[in-house]
């Protein structure tokens, strides 16, 4: 019925037309039948996409399912020409002497150091709709490849973000120490102990110690490690701990200060005496180790560049139509000595 409807539309503004211009009745037929071909929908003439709602989607998607982003510093106004992070840092503070009795007192200069770094840029693979997808298929196969493309490079984007937030330095990194457990990262074999409610203690001793502010503490585990650390819980425990679960932020407990976050993977390690992170695009290991990451708000920061989507409609060599999308996605732990940030690596054991 709505195909009759808008045919009988296109009809009448066909007659309109034709009255204007002075055209007949078999202009007004033609007009209405050119009318009908036109169609919005995923079958018919290709039309093109609103890029700026598109790019816009990337972004929302990127922190809706990642809202681990939004628990950092962001340095989004720091961003030039979308490439490249540039931030004013002031140097020491001077010294102060109280009673003074040397004069004249001695001058000194402070030395302000600028932060630069590049942002990562992000793509996905260009992804072809031949012609006959999109006449003859039942289902709007353009926007289910739209759709991939944003739930990927939302992946990669957060993935690559925890790569940049992971420790390095030895004292920013603990060992797990619950029982044993199987190995649970991609081709890593053997066991390790288990992450268990000790190792979220000697986080929260850690960060004290070096005066790591109390208030927005985030600690985000993978999976397995999620599941090891609430069977470790006591009734009571987990009780308290669920009171402050908030799906809205991700937040799904609260233990030793830390709010809780669960995502389905978050960092590996090797098994080095100094565990080194592992990139997400790099293959599994028999050695790997699986990590959580422990962090303050102001001790990480984001930057979010260019975000851009891209289309050629009916391309003439592939007969059809490509689509890809970019981000600029950039981020780094704030200090060089690394306090605030915390990796908690499984220990592997026999």
């Amino acid at each position: 019925m709505k195909k009759i409807f808008a045919l009988m539309f296109n009809m009448v503004i066909g007659l309109v037309l034709a009255s204007v211009t002075g055209g007949g009745l078999l202009a007004a037929v033609g007009t209405g039948s050119a009318l009908s071909l036109i169609r919005t929908g995923d079958k018919g003439l290709s039309m093109a996409i609103q890029k700026e709602i598109w790019e816009s989607d990337i972004v929302e998607q990127l922190f809706a399912d990642n809202a681990f982003l939004n628990f950092a510093y962001n340095a989004d106004q720091y961003v030039l020409a979308g490439k490249v992070v540039h931030i004013p840092n002031a140097g020491a503070a001077p010294g102060v002497v109280t009673n003074r009795t040397d004069l004249p007192a001695s001058v000194t200069q402070r030395t302000d150091v600028d932060i630069t770094y590049a942002i990562d840029e992000i793509t996905s693979n260009p992804v072809l709709i031949v012609h006959a997808d999109t006449v003859e298929l039942a289902y709007d196969k353009r926007n289910s490849v739209l759709g991939d493309t944003k739930s990927a490079i939302s992946e990669a984007a957060a993935l690559n973000m925890l790569l940049k937030w992971s420790p390095t330095v030895a004292g920013q990194i603990l060992r797990t120490t619950g029982s044993t457990v199987v190995a649970h990262t991609d081709s890593a074999t053997g066991n390790r102990k288990a992450f268990c409610v000790a190792d979220v203690k000697s986080a929260q001793k850690l960060m004290n110690k070096n005066g790591v502010p109390g208030t927005d503490r985030y600690l985000m585990l993978d999976a397995d490690m999620y599941d090891q650390l609430t069977a470790d819980l006591t009734a009571t425990q987990y009780r308290d701990f669920s009171q402050v679960m908030d799906p809205a932020t991700g937040v799904v407990g609260k233990l030793y200060g830390f709010n809780i976050l669960v995502r389905n993977g978050v960092m590996r390690y090797t098994n080095a005496t100094i565990p080194v992170p592992v990139s997400w695009t790099t293959a599994g290991d028999a050695n790997h180790n699986g990590a959580a990451i422990a962090w303050q708000k102001n001790s990480v920061e984001r930057a979010l560049g260019t975000v851009s989507f891209f289309e050629r409609l009916g391309d003439p060599t592939f007969f059809g139509d490509i689509y890809s999308a970019l981000v600029r996605l950039g981020g780094r732990i704030r200090r060089n000595d690394a306090k605030g940030v915390i990796a908690i690596v499984q220990a592997a054991t026999a």
